[in-house]
């Protein structure tokens, strides 16, 4: 996948995010893994929208079949992300939660990411 992302790029709902810094293929495991992680940190806190959904269907044949016989079955679906795309935006909660949040969110995560927070956002 070339190039950067071309829509998703800036933060929409949050005060805070993640965006991606290279393309990958983000599983729909890896995605509710990373959601679980926030959710948990923030104690429910707060509000998080999950900005990449898996719509992408991966399909395998099972091991030890021969060529031919057709596509395989669907395995699991993909989010396919560029860089620059936001996948996790966070609000409701302090600086410091979110920021952590989103590290922990980002450990769960193939891709590098980076911790973007909103330009008038000010500390109360």
């Amino acid at each position: 996948m070339k190039g950067n992302s071309q829509r998703g790029h800036e933060l929409a709902f949050g005060s805070f995010g993640i965006k991606t810094l290279e393309s990958c293929w983000i599983t729909g495991r890896q995605i509710e893994a990373a959601r679980q992680a926030v959710t948990r940190y923030m104690k429910r806190e707060g509000q998080i929208w999950i900005r990449i959904f898996p719509d992408k269907p991966v399909t395998k044949k099972p091991a030890e079949v021969r060529m031919g016989k057709g596509k395989g079955a669907p395995e699991y679906f993909v989010a396919p992300v560029t860089p620059g795309r936001i996948i996790f935006e966070a609000d409701g909660v302090p600086l410091d939660i979110a920021k952590e949040a989103m590290r922990l969110a980002a450990q769960k995560l193939p891709v590098p990411t980076k911790f973007v927070v909103r330009k008038d956002y000010e500390e109360n």
